[in-house]
């Protein structure tokens, strides 16, 4: 099981997503616990272990280091721009 860590800044930052997304957003960080690697993350391009997952028009960029077992998540905006 890994642990999941969130910045508290990061954690503000979820006020300004719009709130039909909240639920699935929030979903989606609590089951990278279980699995950091679901089914329709994509390994980012130039990196060796950033990965992404889409919920909705949202994406949440994340890192995983696999030794200690922790997944960091590194920022959630919308696709447009999540990659600036």
């Amino acid at each position: 099981m890994y642990k999941v860590i969130i910045s508290k800044q990061l954690l503000k930052s979820l006020d300004k997503i719009h709130v039909n997304y909240l639920p699935s957003i929030k979903k989606a960080i609590n089951d990278l616990e279980e699995n950091p690697r679901p089914f329709g993350s994509t390994k980012l391009t130039g990196s060796n272990n950033h990965y992404r997952i889409r919920v909705g028009v949202y994406r949440i960029v994340y890192s995983i280091k696999d030794d200690i077992l922790v997944v960091e998540v590194i920022k959630i905006d919308h696709r447009r721009n999540v990659y600036r």
